[in-house]
């Protein structure tokens, strides 16, 4: 399948609110990640700046009516937002948007112990080092955005063997392997998106966890189930699709007094979050930031 690609690079705020806009209207969801010259993907922290809001939507009869209704959508935010400049479209073949990025895609270590290395490269590993190795395809988290690494490091600060783990909005899966391989005793990795699901479940059964992982294609109220709760939740999201499914109750994923880490904040939108994540029952107790990122660690309230 071919697929067309929307983008814009637009300030954190704007960012947000395209992000917003174009939800319902590409395939799995959208990235938003820092614009700057260079290479696509690189090990090196990306630095503060302009965001790159990007989608993709299929390249089929339907193609022309969303492009226009993307356009139009657009248009209206622009008139609230002057700043938001006109979207750009282009076609991109499924095979070699897979090997253009591919090209980019190197191991990276993250936090102490974490390398994550493409599924398609060899690399020296060293006795301590937990690999997570990866193929996202058209699932996003590859590990290279930051919001993904200040996850893993929460990872490593949080996760201990025997622990069991909630990763909303999975993607690729990458969190939820790192909480395995980190001793997790069992992750439950949620999507809602098809594509995801089996990427995650792909990428779960390559690094031999997929008996300590669940991959499963449901929104947050279908994580819910008597008597099963968490030690630790994850979630990866941008501020509105966490103010959007706020209301599904996150906090009811773990045990009061246990953790839920949320990243994929721009810092713009953090207090807002803060007063949100509250307003359930869930305590800011710590923040970290990578450039415009910021994660949070919040606590579930004692009963």
């Amino acid at each position: 399948m071919d697929w067309i690609e929307v983008s814009l690079s637009v300030d954190g705020e704007g960012a947000e609110a395209v992000a917003d806009a174009l939800h319902d209207l590409v395939h799995q969801g959208v990235v938003i990640e820092q614009a700057f010259p260079g290479e696509a993907w690189s090990d090196e922290p990306l630095p503060p700046g302009p965001l790159l809001v990007r989608g993709y939507f299929a390249d089929d009869g339907q193609a022309a009516a969303r492009r226009r209704r993307i356009a139009e959508v657009l248009g209206y935010l622009h008139m609230m937002y002057e700043r938001i400049p006109e979207p750009e479209f282009r076609q991109v073949h499924e095979a070699d948007w897979a090997e253009a990025w591919k090209k980019h895609y190197h191991p990276i270590r993250v936090g102490e112990r974490i390398l994550i290395k493409p599924a398609w490269i060899e690399v020296e590993t060293g006795p301590d080092d937990i690999v997570l190795e990866m193929d996202p395809g058209m699932a996003f988290g590859t590990g290279t955005h930051p919001t993904t690494q200040l996850c893993l490091q929460a990872c490593e600060w949080f996760v201990r063997p025997g622990m069991t783990v909630a990763d909303v909005g999975s993607g690729s899966g990458v969190l939820a392997i790192a909480a395995a391989k980190l001793g997790a005793s069992h992750v439950l990795a949620c999507d809602n998106d098809e594509v995801a699901v089996r990427v995650a479940q792909e990428n779960a059964e390559r690094n031999g966890v997929s008996d300590r992982v669940t991959v499963q294609h449901s929104s947050v109220a279908g994580m819910h189930k008597p008597g099963h709760v968490f030690d630790l939740g994850l979630a990866n999201l941008t501020a509105r699709i966490i103010e959007r499914i706020a209301p599904d109750r996150f906090q009811n994923l773990i045990h009061p007094g246990d953790r839920f880490i949320f990243s994929g904040i721009i810092d713009t939108q953090t207090d807002g979050i803060i007063t949100l994540l509250a307003s359930y029952g869930l305590e800011t107790i710590g923040q970290h930031h990578s450039g415009d990122w910021v994660l949070l660690i919040t606590r579930r309230r004692e009963l």
